[in-house]
């Protein structure tokens, strides 16, 4: 396979080397132009060569480039016969400033050195805080997308995790008050809560509880003093089970969800949310328990207030449900892929917040085989009538 990998490459041009046509194209025709018209200096012209060549190359070629404009201009001197005129060496050392671009190509580069290392320390940072959620849990078919509002960041304050129970799934997706670090701390607290509590209580109330207790004590510990009471996560907890058609959820002052029928129809469950995490809640029945019907082909769409508050250049906001109602049939990696584009097309990539989405499917179950029953033999080996 890695030879046939190279032969089919050989054939083809990197696109920096294609490009690299065009700077020496560039010096060809400025050098021919100003030899056929003595007249008209065009010579200095050939600054842009390097300038050019900058833009996509490194210093290396750059300055190779740079070099080839030089001699271009000394021939143009050498066939007009300016040999060390006064006005063919102020045009050689205008060219001279293809070292300041040189220079400018070095930084560049280095830059570029930096930007790459921290956007690896972020994806291994996000891969680290959000696990990529898998495609199929149980009976459950799930896909996941997290979209961050700064330009070179990859996580921020919204989280997202899931947890496979005995004979059910857990789901939580949250938003954490705040940015910066501060906020990926409490995430990274809370998905770290949720991945052990998801597995040591039967209810979800229970469970509410316990990541109320953990987001509390960590906000005691590193909260500001300024900012006490000021820092908090909304979030949505829900279990499905494998053998009911049906969705247990808690709201902790979170969003509601989505729920797309086959039909293109999108349903918005109404819940009874008790407040964020963090404000101190200390009784498990101040949690409700919502229970709502989920059946096969339906999807179950979460999200973070980053999608319902994302606006276009009018101000005009993001109809979400509407226009999710219109993929309600796709598969949920489709679904999330079609509110991506479409998303990014209405606010033209200008994200205001960070925003994250799981969609969940209730795929059609495979109906259990009934367990073979073996039949017994006689001393002989044969089968008993």
């Amino acid at each position: 396979m890695a030879p046939r990998r190279r032969f089919a490459g050989m054939g083809q041009l990197r696109p920096a080397r294609a490009l690299l046509l065009l700077p020496v194209a560039l010096i060809v025709l400025i050098t021919i132009a100003d030899v056929a018209t003595p007249h008209v200096v065009l010579g200095p012209l050939l600054v842009i060569a390097p300038a050019l060549t900058a833009s996509f190359a490194g210093p290396w070629t750059t300055g190779g480039i740079g070099a080839l404009a030089v001699a271009a201009q000394a021939f143009i001197g050498w066939h007009l016969g300016l040999h060390y005129s006064q006005d063919l060496l102020v045009q050689v050392l205008a060219l001279t400033v293809t070292l300041l671009i040189v220079f400018y190509s070095m930084v560049r580069r280095w830059h570029r050195r930096q930007l790459a290392q921290v956007r690896s320390v972020a994806e291994a940072a996000q891969h680290a805080l959000l696990w990529p959620l898998p495609s199929r849990l149980g009976p459950l078919q799930l896909a996941c997308l997290y979209l961050s509002a700064e330009e070179e960041a990859e996580i921020g304050g919204d989280l997202y995790a899931a947890a496979r129970t005995d004979g059910a799934v857990r789901v939580m997706i949250g938003d954490v008050q705040g940015k910066g670090l501060p906020a990926i701390g409490e995430a990274a607290l809370l998905l770290g809560a949720f991945r052990e509590a998801a597995h040591q209580h039967a209810a979800l109330p229970q469970m509410a509880l316990a990541l109320e207790h953990s987001v509390t004590r960590y906000l005691a510990d590193f909260e500001p003093a300024d900012r006490a009471g000021e820092r908090f996560v909304t979030a949505v907890l829900l279990e499905i089970p494998d053998d009911e058609p049906v969705i247990q959820m808690t709201s902790c002052g979170h969003p509601a969800p989505l729920l797309l029928g086959p039909d293109n129809t999108v349903t918005v469950p109404n819940l009874h949310p008790a407040p964020p995490l963090g404000v101190g809640i200390t009784d498990p029945d101040d949690h409700t328990l919502d229970v709502l019907p989920f059946n096969s082909g339906n999807t179950l769409l979460l999200y973070t207030d980053g999608v319902i508050e994302a606006r276009d250049r009018d101000g005009v906001f993001y109809p979400f449900a509407e226009r999710a109602a219109q993929w309600s049939d796709k598969t949920p990696e489709a679904l999330l892929h079609h509110i991506q584009r479409d998303l990014l097309a209405h606010t033209r990539g200008n994200l205001g917040d960070d925003i994250a989405l799981i969609a969940i499917r209730r795929a059609t179950a495979p109906h259990p085989q009934p367990p073979l029953v073996e039949q017994p033999r006689d001393a002989e080996g044969e089968r008993m009538r």
